[in-house]
């Protein structure tokens, strides 16, 4: 069910889809980033999980991030920068919930 979540908001292997979540996602990291959409971001990230259909063997599943996964490595990156927590809105819970089917993800 993750990688049809990831699809239904917008994240296909023919791009991101116009007027969808991905679609305002990018935007709106774009326009955060003064015109660029950075490599290791949400929207990057995102696009080449739907691209290639691999957002649950990578590590985020419908019932949570798999343990000793790239998921796994990526958070427990992001909370080490971070203080200790992954914050909302980082590039692991974007993913995650988008797999879970939040933000747009459910259809």
């Amino acid at each position: 069910m993750s990688d049809q979540n990831v699809r239904n908001a917008g994240f296909t292997s023919a791009g991101i889809t116009g007027g969808s979540l991905a679609s305002k996602m990018m935007s709106q990291e774009a326009r955060a980033m003064g015109g660029g959409v950075p490599s290791r971001g949400p929207t990057s990230t995102l696009q080449e999980m739907g691209a290639r259909g691999s957002t649950h063997s990578t590590g985020f599943t419908s019932s949570g991030i798999s343990g000793g996964s790239k998921a796994s490595t990526m958070m427990s990156q992001e909370a080490r920068s971070h203080g200790g927590a992954t914050p909302r809105g980082s590039t692991t819970s974007t993913v995650q919930s988008i797999s879970m089917g939040g933000k747009g993800g459910r259809r």
